[in-house]
């Protein structure tokens, strides 16, 4: 339940998205209909309707086959679009099927084998039994070709499926005219073949990776008669059985009586409307296709071994992977070189259900051997997965690791809020912390390994986008989001987090913080082996609990001071491996950027649990930087004019609150080295969607850390109006001022160009600004084009630079901003003017 009586969240698995919602809405209005009737609402044809969609977005028999065999060997699988495409295994274990075709499927072969004509001459040119056989493209050449054959003859189309337009056992010029136009009508270049008339049983040899995998008789649609019904009602009692459906929805297909079928049975003594006597057989199909309604009957172990080697030659000679030879002869068990048989055709892609679900016979588990060619014993499937979620921090952990790995050499395809990047190449650029960019990852087919950016909001709206990965992240849960989606508490915001950690298996680690006493308490929903990280120093509570689960074998990272500074620790069981020093990590900023410590941890964790190398983590925590190129957004230093500025893209309280101890220790240790004032501008703006008290103490929070606070607000207002957003972050500083704040004065500039340059023009040179974007990439390079104008010798601004700190222009200023916003002229005045 959400927290509302009445409302709830109903969770149930599905394999077709389109198929699962339809039945929740059908769901919802059969309830509702429980309740309160619903005039004119038809259950039954509703429940019909229903189960026809659902069966028409199913898999189709042999489609299913090959994934159930997939999925029974832990093989993770993809519908890639509505039909029969689907992907299995993860990047670069990738490997496709479409229906019975597959990744290993030559193209060349299906080409070959579409052609009937080329087959035959293929065939027979390799001394294998084929019928005589030629090519028209008139009623006149069909009929030459007929008396060069030899009656009777088999018109079908050149290129044609599924039995369509093949006409057998013609026996005139006047057949054989009418049968044209039939078979021409199914050919897709219009094309016909002629060829002898082969008698006998029709036998599907199904040869997989070379390999004869079952065989099975296919007998032409017919009814059986029975002395009571006539034909047309023997084929409405026929079409009755429930495993007959349209097409290849079922294991059976129902009997269509179209024109063809009504001649078939007239040339067999009846109408349609006659009662045909006690077990007379009556043929409505002369091919024995299951697509016209054929039944089957397996053979499998009944063939003759010259029989199968023919099939296995013909296959290997078309050059096909999975494929499907047409026998006509007496008797499978006898060869057919004695019989007077031959192969038909040679088909790509056939079609499994004849024998996974024989009417007549065992079932063949076929779906093995193609997922052996595809997979074969032993082969990986999968790509190792690391997710990271938090509140704070996980972009740029992602960040790290994905930086620590591609130093091993791998192929890493990373998600984030600023997009998809695929071995360091930006080939999507949205928020993509979801599940779907998720998926788009690990259908690349370069990528090795894979690191999720997981936001609460994805998990909530369609989960993870995969079914485990091996390595789960949280850095911590704070405050944020609440309010949203039935999420009001932050229990509740770490129950959603926690999913990752329940994602992971056996064999699996979750990386968890282990100074977040919510993140803590997530290791008891963990399958797999808990590696913690902590900031405290040795004696205090949390190092604690971290060495009690150490002399039990546990993993950890840990800090340990020194003379020389605070040291990274790696520690398994009684192991202690020193990693690097804090200070000398450029992302730490001499250690002053603590998130950033505890971001390198928890990256540290997770390449240590996926087994790289300590020299490998090491080297990629020292060359991973800050810089605009390796971490967009978060924490970029830039130097405008002997102005230092910092872009961040610090959204929420807690963020705030690490950010200001971020700026209280840098400012500290830079201005031992200067007598000039550093006076700290900040730039602070709050997502609209945030609960009001939320976005209040964000203000609230930045006064105590800044001397000047300019307030914008986001592109995207979410809902709010203009300039109330600001307006609550103006009252929670006003709240923070009162009570003795660092902030002196507050200015409302909306749009984030315009505070961008207000911020900038506010500054001294040796001053600190630090921005808190919205649209990192705008900003970063509105700082640059002021950088080129100085250079240049121009302005970035005309305003002359004033000093940030108190005097009597603030005091006045800020209150007027205060009070009179609504006034248009003192908006004007506040705000920063044009260059």
């Amino acid at each position: 339940m959400r927290g509302r009586p009445g409302v709830y969240n109903v969770i149930y698995a599905y394999t077709d998205e389109r198929v699962a919602l339809a039945a929740c809405e059908l769901a919802v209005r059969l309830v509702n209909h429980l309740v309160q009737p619903e005039e004119g609402f038809d259950v039954d044809a509703a429940l019909e309707e229903f189960q026809l969609r659902a069966q028409r977005s199913s898999f189709g028999p042999s489609t299913a086959a090959i994934i159930e065999e997939a999925v029974s060997r832990d093989i993770p699988f993809t519908r890639l679009n509505e039909h029969s495409l689907v992907q299995l295994g993860q990047g670069v274990h990738a490997q496709r099927i479409r229906a019975t075709m597959t990744s290993r499927t030559s193209a060349l072969a299906v080409d070959i084998a579409g052609d009937k004509n080329l087959t035959a001459r293929i065939l027979g040119s390799a001394g294998l039994p084929v019928p005589k056989a030629e090519t028209v493209r008139s009623a006149d050449g069909a009929v030459s070709a007929a008396r060069r054959v030899g009656f009777p003859v088999v018109l079908k189309p050149l290129d044609g499926n599924h039995g369509r337009g093949v006409c057998l056992d013609l026996r005139s010029d006047e057949q054989v005219r009418e049968a044209f136009g039939i078979a021409e009508a199914q050919s897709r270049r219009g094309i016909v073949q002629v060829e002898s008339f082969i008698t006998g049983k029709d036998y599907r040899c199904l040869i997989i990776g070379g390999r004869m995998a079952a065989i099975a008789e296919r007998v032409p649609a017919h009814v059986i008669g029975d002395g009571e019904h006539s034909v047309r009602e023997l084929v409405d009692l026929t079409n009755a059985d429930p495993r007959r459906g349209v097409g290849h929805e079922k294991v059976l297909t129902r009997i269509t009586v179209d024109d063809a079928a009504i001649e078939l049975v007239r040339e067999q003594g009846f109408e349609l409307d006659d009662v045909p006597p006690r077990d007379t057989m009556v043929k409505l199909v002369m091919t024995g296709n299951m697509s016209t309604g054929g039944i089957s009957v397996d053979r499998t172990f009944d063939a003759h071994p010259d029989n199968v080697e023919i099939a296995e030659e013909a296959a290997q000679l078309i050059g096909l992977d999975v494929a499907g030879i047409d026998f006509i002869c007496p008797d499978i068990t006898v060869p057919v070189r004695e019989t007077g048989g031959a192969i038909c055709e040679v088909n790509a892609a056939p079609g499994f259900r004849m024998h996974t679900h024989p009417t007549v016979g065992e079932p063949q588990f076929i779906a093995k051997p193609v997922v052996d060619l595809l997979f074969p014993p032993g082969s990986p499937s999968r790509v190792p997965i690391v997710a990271v979620t938090g509140t704070n921090g996980k972009t740029t952990t992602s960040r790290m690791l994905a930086h620590i790995m591609k130093g091993l050499g791998r192929k890493v395809g990373m998600t984030s809020t600023d997009g998809i990047v695929i071995d360091e190449r930006l080939v999507i650029k949205a928020d993509a912390s979801g599940p779907r960019s998720a998926k788009m990852v690990l259908q690349n087919p370069r990528v090795d390994l894979a690191v999720m950016e997981v936001a609460r909001g994805g998990i909530l709206r369609e989960g993870l986008g995969y079914d485990r990965n091996d390595v789960a992240v949280v850095t911590n849960v704070q405050p944020d989001h609440l309010g949203m989606r039935g999420i009001d508490t932050v229990e509740q915001l770490a129950r959603v987090k926690s999913v990752v950690v329940e994602a992971v298996p056996r064999d699996g680690y979750a990386v968890l913080n282990a100074d977040d006493p919510l993140v803590r308490e997530m290791r008891r929903r963990c399958s797999g082996t808990v590696v913690w990280f902590s900031l405290e120093p040795p004696g205090s509570e949390t190092r604690e609990f971290i060495e009690e689960r150490l002399r039990r074998g546990a993993r950890a990272v840990v800090l340990d001071p020194t003379d020389r500074g605070e040291m990274i620790v790696l520690r398994q069981g009684r192991r202690a491996m020193p990693l690097a020093w804090t200070h000398l990590l450029p992302s730490t900023f001499g250690g002053a950027a603590r998130m950033n410590v505890a971001n390198a941890l928890a990256a540290a964790g997770a390449a240590f649990a996926l087994d790289a190398p300590l020299h490998d983590i090491r080297q990629g925590l020292r060359t991973f930087n800050t810089s605009y190129y390796q971490s967009p957004g978060r924490l970029n230093r830039l130097d405008v004019n002997n102005i230092e500025v910092f872009v961040d893209y610090c959204h929420n309280p807690p963020g705030m609150e690490r950010l200001g101890e971020f700026v209280e220790g840098y400012v500290k240790h830079k201005q031992g080295s200067t007598t000039h004032r550093i006076s700290r501008i900040g730039m602070v703006g709050a997502a609209g969607d945030r609960r009001d008290e939320d976005i209040r103490e964000l203000g609230y929070v930045a006064a105590k850390f800044f001397d000047v606070l300019v307030l914008r607000e986001d592109d995207n207002l979410r809902r709010r109006p203009p300039g109330e957003a600001a307006a609550l972050l103006d009252e929670g500083a006003q709240k923070a001022m009162a009570e003795g704040a660092r902030c002196r004065t507050t200015e409302i500039v909306l749009d984030e160009p315009t505070a961008t340059r207000h911020a900038i023009v506010r500054a001294n040179a040796g001053d600190l600004v630090v921005l808190c974007v919205d649209k990192h990439a705008r900003v970063l390079s509105q700082l640059e084009g002021y950088t080129h104008q100085a250079a240049a010798g121009s302005r970035a601004d005309e305003e002359q630079a004033g000093d940030p700190d108190l005097d009597a222009s603030d005091l006045v200023l800020h209150d007027v901003q205060a009070t009179s916003m609504d006034d248009p002229e003192v908006r004007a005045a506040v705000e920063p003017r044009d260059g």
